[in-house]
């Protein structure tokens, strides 16, 4: 059963490197217009950019909970319909009607199978069905829409429609709230319809799809129009009226007309935006009131408070201190505070040969490799410590900031060197407070495959509640410092804390 409302919606029962300092104002930019659907993330308008990255203005809010643990869901829309109907179309009007950023757009496309030899002979014949649900990977896009639902990091292939195969590289997506996944057979598998929150069918006249596709294949793909109506009549028609059209009874929503219908798109955008936010998070609040009176826990490690070190920490906190004084002994602070850490991690025995001819017994690191992670922009200053103390050192980046209206943490970049699962990684900011930034740049990593226990969080100044918010959800991170400093104040600064008035590029992510 179903009704149509006079907006012609037919809606059914659900069933670089360098400082940020130098970083430049961008210029708006907007969606390209489409040539050939694929896979694909929307931000917002940069706020900065360089040559090398963007800094987006629009942040990811907390998608976990004090626990640590995965609290919500990227909310899925899936868009079918016949081939050439428009549901790209639809996708990037309802992408930009719903202007909140991290959204994902997920193209059926990219999962088309590899052909065998024979295969991509029935291809340039045009003697091979495409639109067949056999034609397409379910188990690699069904395990990947549940793991970038599930807030992890994703490998997606990008497919060549002119050899007919995957290409070398793949494209990796990661932090959606939204995702949007368009293709002809979206409704054909039972564990995809799982995944989907919401289900629109894109409903547009045949004789309009053929002339779409006419156009298309001919312009972008190089087949000529024969070809191009020799698969149409032979597949692409059978397949909609077999396995396409049926499963528009599985719709939450038919959109005749496609993009085009703007009152259609404006309804599914309401509902989308009262969905997200149902599902909004408050981390900060509870980290304020959970597990403070514990002891701290045994994953901590502080520095030996050696007159040295007593001394560097008298020169830091003093408000009278100059900036260039700051900065040596903070530096300083940083390089022992780096080889603390590296004693943390793991080696073996290994025996060399002296110039003398003798045995030596020794340790080296016993693990694939070390990764540094500075949380920007503090974090940023103890990258040259870590370089000093770990040779080749991959380093990778991750922007948080505060919500001045929410007072949560957000997410606006990331940039992490490829495959870090293996990795033992340095996570580095110069202060904690709350520790909920701290809190999230692990998350981050873990979504990225990174091992818990494989993590260690180094900051020259934290507070317990940081601690103690650190060592509860994430028990397996190694946390060292330099110093633990009692409490917080409201601007969630450490006290008695640092100069951080003085050098603000020292003030804590929080």
């Amino acid at each position: 059963l179903f009704f149509k409302l006079n907006v012609n919606i037919v809606i059914i029962p659900a069933g670089g490197e360098g400082s940020l300092d130098r970083l430049l104002p961008s210029i708006s930019t907007s969606l390209s217009p489409r040539k050939r659907t694929t896979s694909q993330c929307k931000s917002e308008p940069p706020l900065l950019r360089t040559s090398k990255r963007t800094i987006y203005t629009a942040g990811r809010p907390p998608w976990y909970n004090e626990h640590g643990t995965q609290s919500k869901e990227a909310f899925v829309i899936g868009l079918c319909g016949g081939s050439a109907s428009g549901k790209t179309t639809v996708a990037r009007k309802i992408i930009e009607a719903l202007d909140v950023p991290w959204v994902v757009l997920l193209s059926m496309d990219s999962f088309y199978k590899v052909l065998t030899a024979e295969q991509q002979l029935l291809a340039a014949n045009n003697d091979y069905n495409f639109d067949h649900p056999d034609a397409f990977d379910f188990s690699l896009l069904v395990h990947t829409l549940r793991k970038l639902k599930q807030g992890k990091s994703v490998k997606i292939p990008v497919y060549d429609f002119n050899t007919h195969g995957r290409q070398k590289e793949w494209k990796t997506v990661y932090g959606a709230s939204v995702i949007i996944f368009e293709g002809i057979m979206s409704f054909a598998d039972k564990e995809l319809l799982k995944l989907l929150d919401m289900k629109i069918f894109v409903d547009t006249d045949s004789d309009i799809r053929l002339v779409r596709r006419l156009r298309r294949d001919i312009t972008e793909r190089g087949r000529d129009i024969e070809g191009v109506i020799k698969q149409y009549n032979k597949f692409v028609k059978p397949a909609f009226e077999q396995y396409i059209e049926p499963t528009m009874r599985l719709a939450d929503i038919v959109v005749p007309r496609g993009g085009g219908n703007m009152v259609a798109i404006d309804l599914i955008v309401q509902h989308v935006h009262s969905q997200l936010e149902e599902r909004e998070l408050s981390v900060r609040a509870a980290l304020a009131s959970a597990h403070q009176a514990q002891p701290l826990p045994q994953t901590l490690s502080v520095l030996e408070s050696t007159p040295q070190v007593r001394g560097m920490h008298t020169i830091i906190r003093n408000k009278e201190t100059s900036r260039d004084e700051f900065i040596f002994y903070s530096k300083r602070l940083m390089r022992l505070l780096i080889e603390r850490a590296r004693s943390f991690l793991p080696s073996q025995v290994h025996i060399v040969q002296t110039p003398q001819g003798e045995d030596y017994e020794g340790r080296t690191f016993h693990g694939k490799r070390i990764t540094g992670v500075s949380i920007l922009r503090a974090g940023e200053t103890m990258e040259p410590a870590l370089r000093a103390v770990c040779k080749d050192v991959r380093i990778g980046k991750i922007l948080i900031q505060t919500n001045q209206d929410t007072g949560e943490p957000e997410l606006h970049y990331l940039r992490l060197p490829k495959d870090i699962s293996e990795d033992h990684v340095i996570l580095m900011d110069c202060t904690v407070s709350t520790g909920a930034a701290a809190m999230m740049a692990i998350r981050v990593l873990l979504d990225h495959d990174a091992q818990e226990d494989k993590i260690l969080l180094v900051s020259l100044l934290m507070a317990e509640m940081g601690v103690h918010s650190v060592a509860y959800a994430f028990p397996q991170v190694k946390i060292i410092t330099t110093a633990v400093d009692k409490k917080v104040n409201d601007l969630f600064h450490i006290i008695p804390g640092i100069g951080e008035t003085l050098n603000p590029s020292f003030t804590s992510s929080a």
